[in-house]
């Protein structure tokens, strides 16, 4: 994936906040599996059961969670791009390895990005999507909610790691 991307508002949503704490440790948060159990998955609708990341390309993006009942929903995808401490970017799309997936939820490409902003971190989280259905349907099934509410635990995990 090239450095830079084009986002399409009927294709893609984004997510930006200020992180009052520097890049090293949103990026530790963001890549670290005991801090990602912290805050991928909105505390009021679940759990996170399972993290593994291996941050390289082709690496494997995996984070099960257990939403309200107790039942277990596994995420499997795969890292396209890990520039550290700037950019890292997985697909729901491709299983680690870039193999091809097998899917029944609305398939996603994410680009998180952070730069040094005085002595904090810009954070943008971006999904993109194939399609402007999907995107709908993301944004009808609480997918955007639900990343709103994480990315803003996301915040307050880095804020306490200070």
């Amino acid at each position: 994936m090239s450095k830079q991307f084009a986002f399409d508002p009927k294709l893609d949503f984004s997510i930006e906040r200020f992180v009052d704490a520097p890049v090293r440790l949103a990026w530790e948060a963001l890549t670290r599996p005991e801090h990602i159990k912290e805050w991928y998955m909105p505390k009021a609708w679940g759990r996170v059961i399972r993290t593994d990341l291996d941050a390289r390309p082709g690496g494997v993006f995996s984070i099960d969670i257990a939403v309200g009942d107790g039942q277990e929903v596994p995420n499997l995808g795969c890292v396209l791009e890990v520039i550290p401490m700037e950019r890292l970017v997985w697909t729901s799309m491709l299983f680690p390895g870039y193999r091809p997936a097998v899917f029944d939820d609305i398939p996603i490409t994410a680009v998180m990005t952070m730069k040094a902003e005085g002595t904090g971190t810009r954070y943008i989280f971006t999904a993109l999507h194939r399609n402007a259905a999907d995107l709908e349907n993301n944004k009808a099934s609480g997918f955007y909610q639900g990343t709103e509410i994480a990315v803003d635990q996301f915040v307050a995990h880095v804020m306490a790691m200070k």
